[in-house]
């Protein structure tokens, strides 16, 4: 059996402007990693508990270690990022912080299929991201 080494696992994502993409992400309530830079070289933030990284990068330093040029985010979506809720009333209050911080809201929070309440928005650089809450005593089981 092989055995995962990897330590932690980082999400990096391009952006136009960090400094307003670290007050959105502030304005969502996500913690900022330790070390920030104060000239807004970059911005990283904590996504749950097992301390998940996110880090925003300026386009053309992102496009260089990418090697690959920047995917224009309204015509297509690149990676679809999906944060787990512990509430319904969370994802709600969720959306609503997406909105007061400048963000879109694509999908208003739903039931989908008895057991998931979801909803998807799209953060300032046009990522796309999805919130869900899902009550697994709900799950349809599928016989063995």
């Amino acid at each position: 059996m092989k055995i995962n080494k990897v330590k932690t696992f980082w999400i990096n994502l391009p952006v136009k402007d960090v400094k307003k993409s670290k007050e959105f992400f502030n304005n969502l309530g996500f913690q900022e990693t330790e070390n920030q830079p104060k000239n807004n070289e970059y911005a990283g933030f904590y996504l749950d508990e097992n301390k998940t990284v996110l880090m925003l990068f300026p386009e053309e330093r992102f496009a260089h270690f990418a090697g690959n040029p920047i995917s224009d985010t309204s015509k297509g979506t690149e990676a679809y990022l999906n944060l787990d809720a512990p509430t319904k009333e969370y994802v709600d209050e969720f959306a609503e912080m997406v909105k007061n911080a400048g963000g879109t809201v694509y999908a208003e929070p739903s039931e989908v299929d008895g057991w998931m309440y979801v909803m998807g928005f799209i953060d300032l650089d046009g990522h796309r991201w999805g919130m869900l809450h899902m009550d697994m005593s709900k799950m349809p089981h599928t016989p063995a």
